[in-house]
């Protein structure tokens, strides 16, 4: 009997229906794409009215409260919302089966679940966001997220469903690198925008887990007044910041991961030569995951950990900025007498590597224990954390866009406009 032809993105009927329940991976990429563009604009937003408010002393146009609100908010949204899912969902999604010669990826169903799930948890945020306010931060830091008045239990069981869709890609993407490549691709033919979405996707199937059953408990406290985390029930808050950090600090390589894999390939192409150290990358990509979840006490210098904790904690900080720093001399060498053309993409990275480098050399400080007692809570670690995440993992992101452009549209965006905007975007930064 022959095989009745596949659907494919020429064939697929039109219509909102087919979009809703597709599964091919290039159109759940691009649902992924505007669901994320758009809460990247509604965190955008709240980050103008914060700069907004601050251009002077005193209230402006918003009280306190309202401020610690769209502070929380502007943080929430953008991590939970927009940076973690950025780069995975919306162009690994695209490009990953089409690297690996794949038809799909390996859970055609559970990728489009993963979307839904997304979309679900992106809506209790919103409620969150219209019925009363989350003023914890984005941290949800307890006692006072157990404590607190306004729709902390809606937040953070919204973040609780996003996680399911962090899962889902990941696990659907390590099936797919080792179940579906070509015949003849071996692990060291692959583009190194694969291995950074391995490495991601193992961060996200062993860390978020962790977010997850923390929110659950949190949930728990604030329903049922179970003493886990606030100290007046016998709870223990510096045991929130433990699970918190635990997934939080892999989460930060969950954002830059993928996008350190955008880099590898636009810098080669742009730079026409074969990326300098090509091994050494790879093997860099999943040295820092492991190392990841080995860090997340040096956001807890100050909570009162033992000095010996510190000093352990201190030293691995030091150690995950090694293959961070092999990725950056890679990079570097690379381009080193290449005939290099800057097209948008190439700028975008370029930028990409100037901030980025700042972020990296920002958070070595960090780790010294004499320097980061001084400088915990201040600016100080407001910059270092968006030179990683906003010149780091924003650019990298829109940098993978305008590269794969073509290939997602079937058309050239414009050079010029393209330039414009990454000048305009690097100086506003």
């Amino acid at each position: 009997m022959m095989d009745l032809p596949q659907p494919n993105y020429l064939s697929e009927p039109k219509g909102l229906k087919s979009w809703l329940f597709t599964v091919d991976h290039k159109r759940i990429g691009l649902m992924y794409l505007f669901a994320i563009m758009f809460f990247f604009m509604v965190g955008g937003v709240f980050a103008v009215l914060l700069r907004l408010e601050l251009l002077q002393p005193g209230p402006d146009f918003m009280e306190a409260d309202t401020y610690n609100q769209f502070f929380t908010l502007h943080g929430a949204i953008m991590i939970f919302l927009f940076i973690i899912p950025s780069i995975p969902a919306a162009l690994g999604n695209f490009v990953l089966p089409l690297m690996l010669g794949a038809k799909d990826v390996a859970f055609p169903r559970l990728n489009l679940a993963s979307w839904y799930v997304y979309v679900f948890g992106s809506l209790f945020a919103l409620f969150s966001i219209v019925t009363g306010g989350v003023d914890t931060g984005w941290t949800f830091y307890t006692p006072y997220s157990s404590q607190t008045g306004g729709s902390v239990i809606s937040m953070t069981l919204g973040v609780f469903i996003l996680g399911f869709s962090s899962i889902f890609t990941g696990l659907n993407f390590i099936v797919t690198i080792h179940k579906l490549r070509a015949p003849g691709l071996s692990w060291f033919k692959l583009p190194l925008f694969v291995w950074g979405l391995y490495a991601t996707a193992i961060i996200q199937v062993l860390a978020t887990p962790v977010l997850g059953i923390t929110m659950v408990l949190l949930i728990l406290e604030r329903l049922f007044g179970i003493g886990i985390f606030d100290p007046a029930m016998g709870g223990d808050p510096v045991l929130y910041q433990h699970f918190f950090w635990f997934y939080s600090h892999p989460a930060v390589y969950i954002m830059i991961l993928p996008g350190m894999g955008i880099i590898s390939e636009i810098i080669s192409v742009f730079s026409h030569k074969k990326i300098f150290g090509y091994k050494a990358i790879a093997y860099s990509s999943l040295g820092i995951a492991f190392i990841s979840f080995l860090v997340w006490g040096h956001h807890m210098f100050t909570s009162g950990q033992s000095e010996f904790a510190a000093m352990i904690f201190s030293f691995l900080t030091f150690l995950v900025g090694i293959p961070s720093g092999i990725k950056v001399f890679n990079w570097v060498s690379t381009m080193y007498k290449g005939s290099i053309t800057l097209e948008a993409p190439m700028l975008y990275a370029l930028s990409f590597l100037f901030l980025f480098t700042i972020g990296g050399l920002t958070g070595i400080f960090l780790g010294a224990l004499s320097v980061d007692v001084h400088l915990h809570d201040t600016y100080f670690i407001v910059a270092h954390f968006h030179y990683v995440m906003m010149g780091g993992t924003v650019m990298a992101f829109l940098a993978g866009l305008h590269y794969w452009w073509p290939k997602i549209w079937g058309r050239m965006y414009s050079e010029l406009w393209a330039k414009i905007s990454v000048t305009l975007i690097f100086i506003g930064f």
